[in-house]
């Protein structure tokens, strides 16, 4: 009788220990939230990660269970529960970076994690120079670093940045109609100090990115805050100089603001002075206007202007004409600007649901004078062209996300909408003479083009698996008046296109995950090819799928394998240098990414990134079906050191394979291998180092192409390789004081 009354007794007694719910927050030393902590229940091995306001939940919690906290670039921290109703504040403090810190879980890419530890451990020369974190992406400047660079990614030569979506803080970098080319992205308006991290994706995926994202996609996320004041100046051959400050204007508990400046100049290896100089400002304020209420405000500007040797011909450096750093037409070059307004709004309804919006705005302006061919065109005057334009674009982006938790299953759904809007005035081309002299205009009109969209998806957790259905739609609508015809008129297309995605995760455990990602992307065209083909064939879409898995044999190693698929249908593309269209058929890449990480000391780390890939043409025959400057093998390499004592430094390599010039591979582009080398030592307050590009002084051209040009003198045109010569040896050194 006495033992039935006690079971009652146990089981509430039992009932208060276990199967309740623990909530708390995260932050830093500095009182900041921070996002995305996994947090463990050792005991359990149930774990859940910290939201936008380092707030977070887990539930089946009992008295004496180990709660582990791990984030990337914070020492680790384990809380034993002995109150069951204490509301939970955990301050994670900044470590090094380590390998033992990445997470595998579907909710958190684990690529973005190592790449961040890659920007971390081994300096970057430029915003586009971070780009080359990104697993398996490939850039290369050819007009003296004032345009954007050409970037090369998953068997795509992407040009300026047809086949990838790139965004700032969500602001959009590509632009569409651009005057030199589709997707024209030029990054030069980010300071790289001021990037915290880069959230990317390879194939296209992710619901929330819609033009552009066949390839892949990148967004730089920028610092909300800094911890430091600093003031940096770097000083190299060639006349190469670089002052950059950055100054704390504002910290607190839920206010923070700073703004940072950078004034670069050179005149680089050419025989020609590039005569290069960029000036950038750029200013963040973030800060909660009410415990669930959060805004930032970022403007930004950039001015550059640079004179250019172009892309020269092989023959001319054979011959004794010129040498690998002289020109044939030195008077190539250009003017470019940038203005950024980023205004966010970010509401925390609950802990389960947020809001997050935001409204931009940009002026940019585009001046851009080259020259190909010399004298193919014009025997007398020479080839030189002029590309213009003056743009304004706007738009705003609103996503609502809420999590959701049953017996059965966990996960979260959102929704959003996007629109933007690009009006480009005097778009044009022409033919000049000494960058002074209009000859002849070939094209010359005004742009409007806008995008709106709705997407929606959901990701659903149940036992070891996670599904991730979404769907985007996206309506274009595109105009263009030529200013060159007799009688106004203005054309007109629109055209919509639906993209489903379909991505599946088995997380086996902590340190492996398998997955299967499926999807539909697309790019869209410059607007003239549109109205010129009537609305047909104007959205080319890519339907792509990626099997691999994500691996930890040890806490220190990481690796990554996945082999992958892409088809691409017909597409007409713009040839801003021509002012002409040129088909393109269907295409298919197939290829394997290898990713590998050790860290066998918490001061050495190795990374190390291959790509396969095959890119054919479909509807050519075998032999007459490569894809120009589609590369077929990448490598990146490098072992890099950060001591407690302040020493650090670095050895790093990338290799690029020869690659087809043309569609029968008789015009080949040479590949190259680069070895870049830093070392530095930072003092209290005090940061002293150097760098070395191209180490052992290779010969390599940076960009290829196969061209047909004509020289002064010449009775017949010739095809072949012309080029911009990769850096030589470059030394610059680098002091930075803290404060």
């Amino acid at each position: 009788m006495q033992f039935r009354f006690l079971i009652p007794f146990l089981v509430l007694i039992h009932g208060s220990l276990i199967g309740q719910t623990v909530t708390g927050i995260v932050t830093d030393e500095y009182q900041s939230s921070i996002r995305s902590v996994s947090i463990l229940n050792k005991s359990s091995n149930l774990h859940t990660h910290s939201d936008e306001l380092g707030k977070f939940s887990l539930e089946n919690i009992a008295i004496g269970d180990s709660l582990q906290f791990m984030h990337l670039g914070f020492i680790s921290k384990t809380l034993v529960i002995d109150d069951l109703n204490e509301t939970l504040n955990v301050v994670l403090y900044t470590n090094i970076i380590s390998l033992d810190e990445v997470v595998i879980s579907p909710k958190i890419n684990p690529l973005q994690q190592v790449s961040d530890i890659d920007i971390q451990t081994n300096p970057v020369n430029s915003s586009q120079d971070i780009l080359r974190k990104v697993p398996g992406l490939f850039i290369g400047q050819h007009a003296g670093g004032g345009k954007a660079e050409q970037l090369f990614l998953r068997g795509f030569d992407i040009d300026h940045g047809t086949d990838i979506n790139v965004t700032v803080d969500g602001l959009p970098v590509n632009m569409v109609s651009h005057s030199h080319g589709q997707g024209y992205a030029d990054l030069h308006f980010v300071i790289p100090e001021t990037v915290d991290k880069i959230d990317f994706g390879i194939g296209p995926y992710y619901e929330n990115k819609g033009n552009f994202n066949t390839a892949g996609y990148v967004n730089f996320m920028t610092k909300r805050k800094l911890n430091n004041s600093s003031i940096k100046l770097e000083a190299g051959q060639f006349d190469t100089y670089r002052l950059l400050g950055m100054f704390d204007l504002l910290e607190s508990e839920k206010h923070n603001a700073y703004v940072a400046t950078e004034y670069l100049s050179s005149n680089g290896p050419f025989e020609s002075p590039q005569n290069f100089n960029r000036l950038n400002i750029f200013g963040k304020y973030a800060g909660f206007i009410t415990d669930t209420d959060r805004i930032g405000i970022t403007l930004s500007s950039f001015s550059s202007r640079w004179d250019a040797s172009g892309q020269i011909p092989v023959r001319a450096v054979e011959s004794g004409l010129i040498s690998r750093f002289g020109a044939i037409d030195d008077t190539e070059g250009g003017i470019t600007s940038r203005t950024n307004l980023l205004v966010n709004y970010d509401k925390f309804i609950n802990e389960e649901s947020s809001i997050k919006s935001y409204v931009f705005l940009s002026q940019y302006d585009f001046e851009l004078f080259s020259n190909f061919t010399f004298f193919l065109e014009d025997p007398i005057n020479g080839d030189q062209i002029r590309q213009k334009e003056d743009r304004s674009i706007y738009g705003f982006n609103s996503e609502y996300e809420r999590s959701f938790s049953t017996e059965v299953l966990d996960g979260s759904w959102n929704a959003g909408i996007h629109l933007r809007n690009d009006v480009s005035l005097e778009n044009g081309l022409s033919r000049t003479l000494n960058r002074k002299e209009i000859l002849e205009q070939i094209q010359l009109g005004d742009i409007y083009e806008t995008n709106l969209a709705a997407y929606s998806g959901t990701t659903i957790d149940i036992a070891k698996w996670t599904f991730n259905p979404s769907i985007r739609v996206d309506y274009f609508d595109f105009k263009y008046i030529d200013a060159l015809q007799t009688a106004f008129s203005t054309q007109s297309q629109t055209k919509a296109i639906l993209s489903p995605k379909f991505n599946v995760f088995y997380t086996l455990s902590q340190d492996l995950q398998f997955y299967l990602k499926s999807g539909k992307g697309f790019h869209s065209n410059d607007a003239r090819v549109v109205v010129a083909e009537q609305g047909n064939e104007i959205l080319p879409a890519a339907y792509s799928f990626d099997l691999g898995f994500t691996w930890k044999p040890t806490r220190n190693m990481f690796v990554n394998i996945a082999y992958w698929d892409l088809f691409l249908e017909q597409e007409f593309v713009y040839v801003g240098d021509a002012g002409i269209v040129e088909p393109s058929g269907r295409t298919r890449r197939q290829g394997i990414d290898f990713s590998y990480r050790y860290q066998p000391f918490t001061w050495l780390y190795w990374n190390l990134d291959a790509n396969y890939i095959n890119p054919r043409s479909i509807d050519d025959p075998e032999g007459q079906n490569f894809i120009p400057l589609a590369p077929d093998f990448t490598l990146v390499s490098g072992i890099n050191l950060n001591l407690k004592s302040g020493f650090y430094g670095g050895l790093n390599f990338r290799y690029l394979a020869d690659r087809p010039a043309n569609e029968d591979n008789s015009i080949v582009a040479e590949g190259y291998n680069i070895t870049d080398l830093n070392m530095g030592y930072k003092f209290k307050k005090v940061n002293l180092g150097f760098q070395i590009q191209n180490l052992f002084n290779a010969e390599w051209n940076e960009t290829q192409f196969a061209t047909e040009s004509r020289l002064q003198g010449e009775t017949q045109s010739v095809e072949e390789i012309h080029f911009t010569p990769g850096a030589p040896f470059f030394a610059k050194l680098i002091v930075e004081y803290i404060f």
